[in-house]
């Protein structure tokens, strides 16, 4: 039988929560009660990073154990009060109004309905097709060790620092890590692309037996790491910070300071400790806008890549892969 719904009070709203007590994580015992609080106990870091920002939502409505829904459209039943986005996609000629999360309750009304992960866009809805945000994925091949994450981790970092940039790092909340820098509103998702494959190629001229960045997996050595650009293309989404994944120990994706990188593992976060962690540190990306980098240098490496014979993947090339 069906649990009996529950009313969470969060800030001036009140959210019913139906079947609360349904498993989602059958390994840990969690519940989808347990989810809402998990999502409260972050509730400054996870509307930080999904500010007016277009979310995809990764949805379970039977918990891990079912079928899992990636959902564009906001699902339908949402109150007044949560608020969208109307986004077009091109290679369907097709409209969705996406979830936009302003404040907490959107995200407890979207767990109510069975949403596990976000996955928010890197641009916001003031100007979706410019970007605000660059993302640097370290995505290591199936033979390739966190050992090697960490390492390419700190030669990333030294490239930024050269460049100026700040960049704020978190777990993936899978097996590699992912680092954010705020970057100007400038540009098209396409030129914001091409810096960051400008990045990557020069992280990987410094390192180049332990990255790739070639962009077919035939070409990759599986113990190499990939620094995937292509998440910085148009309708590319990861999980944000703060979100949990549908993994079964409940991993999360989270921040972390560049000092945590070389001595933490991904399991050392999941939905169990994060809310004490949070507790105790607080929003490790909340002054995340108070550093905002101008791409320019990038786009002039990827200029000089070009002249010298290197080449852009399309984004449509990309997305066949």
């Amino acid at each position: 039988m069906a649990s009996p719904a529950v009313e969470i009070e969060v800030d001036d709203r009140v959210i019913r929560v139906s079947n609360p007590d349904r498993v989602y994580f059958p390994e840990l015992g969690f519940t989808k009660h347990d989810l809402v609080d998990y999502y409260l106990a972050v509730g400054p870091g996870i509307v930080n990073a999904l500010w007016e920002r277009p979310c995809m939502l990764h949805r379970f409505p039977k918990g891990l154990a079912g079928d899992k829904v990636h959902q564009k459209r906001l699902p339908a039943g949402a109150p007044p009060w949560v608020e969208t986005v109307q986004l077009h996609f091109p290679r369907w000629n097709r409209t969705a109004d996406e979830l936009c999360v302003t404040e907490l309750g959107a995200v407890i009304w979207a767990v109510q309905m069975s949403t596990v992960e976000f996955h928010p866009w890197n641009s916001r809805r003031g100007a979706v097709e410019q970007p605000d945000e660059w993302r640097i994925d370290l995505d290591p091949g199936p033979a390739c060790d966190w050992r090697t994450v960490q390492e390419v981790a700190a030669v990333s970092r030294e490239v930024l620092d050269e460049l100026g940039a700040v960049g704020f790092p978190k777990t993936s909340g899978g097996s590699g890590l992912h680092v954010y820098v705020r970057i100007a509103p400038d540009h098209g998702h396409q030129e914001v692309r091409r810096a960051a494959l400008a990045f990557a190629r020069e992280v990987e001229r410094r390192v180049p037996e332990l990255v790739t960045t070639a962009w077919w997996r035939k070409d990759r050595d599986p113990a190499q790491l990939f620094i995937d650009y292509n998440q910085n293309a148009r309708d590319h989404t990861i999980a944000s910070a703060y979100s949990v994944r549908g993994v079964p120990n409940g991993r999360v994706s989270a921040p972390v300071t560049w000092a945590e990188v070389a001595e933490v593992v991904p399991d050392d976060f999941t939905v169990l400790t994060m809310p004490q962690r949070f507790a105790e540190i607080g929003d490790l990306h909340a002054t995340i806008d108070d550093h905002v980098f101008d791409i320019a240098p990038l786009r002039e490496w990827a200029d000089r890549d070009e002249a010298d014979g290197a080449e852009t993947p399309t984004e449509s090339t990309a997305a066949s892969d």
